[in-house]
């Protein structure tokens, strides 16, 4: 497991750190996937757009102002080659003008956003994962699979008698749950999510408060123009 922040990844791939580097590709790669899937390309599209932005990202490594901002350089990299398959393709047309394209790239970044988290879920759930001791791998694995395997199959394979393969599935669960690296996503998650919240009352309390000075304003008016015609018939 590494519990390497982005900024320490960058720092030891500026190095010359090729480990570093590995890991910076293996967690942000669902990242590049899920905005080329968003954008329907195809395979070989999608591996075009990833080759690109990883070269791109060789060559600006150095140049990167803000290391902490890497997810959206990468999400942003990956929307602009995104776009340029689309026009190679004349796919754009369908979709829209230029200028409808990049609006909808705007409007897209919160669901950039979203995908930079489940990028770096992902990763920080294949790191919890491969704590697990092996018996733990194995059971998790073979419930999860599709389709998943029947309990006499496990209880076999594990091996443990199949009374147990319940409770053992949740002592790996909470195992996995416990880890640093996980706890720490989805800890920012949280985080995020409150302020997505708090940040929306504030919009909400401020839409509120223009409405009442809008009707306000609305009755003074309607109160003065009712004094000046009061006033021109007592003429």
């Amino acid at each position: 497991m590494s519990n390497d922040t982005v900024v320490a990844l960058v720092a030891r791939a500026r190095d010359g750190d090729e480990q570093a580097w590995n890991r910076i590709v293996e967690r942000y790669a669902p990242l590049v996937w899920s905005i080329c899937r968003r954008n329907q390309l195809s395979r070989a599209d999608t591996d075009d757009v990833g080759q690109t932005v990883w070269l791109l990202l060789v060559e600006q490594l150095g140049n990167l102002r803000e290391p902490a901002a890497l997810p959206g350089w990468l999400a942003t990299t990956t929307q602009r080659e995104t776009l340029r398959i689309l026009r190679k393709t004349h796919r754009y047309q369908s979709m829209g003008s230029t200028a409808d394209i990049e609006m909808t790239a705007d409007q897209s970044a919160p669901m950039v956003e979203h995908e930079i988290f489940a990028a770096e879920r992902a990763t920080a759930l294949r790191a919890a994962f491969a704590e697990l001791p092996p018996r733990c791998q194995l059971l998790l694995s073979m419930l999860m699979s599709d389709p998943p395997h029947s309990y006499a199959e496990i209880s076999a394979s594990v091996p443990i008698p199949i009374g147990s393969i319940g409770p053992q599935r949740s002592r790996c669960l909470d195992r996995l749950r416990r880890s640093r690296s996980l706890a720490a996503v989805l800890a920012e998650e949280t985080v995020l999510a409150e302020d997505t919240v708090l940040a929306e009352d504030t919009v909400l309390a401020e839409d509120t408060v223009l409405a009442e000075e809008t009707v306000l304003a609305e009755e003074i008016s309607t109160n003065a123009a009712a004094a000046t015609k009061n006033a021109d018939t007592g003429r």
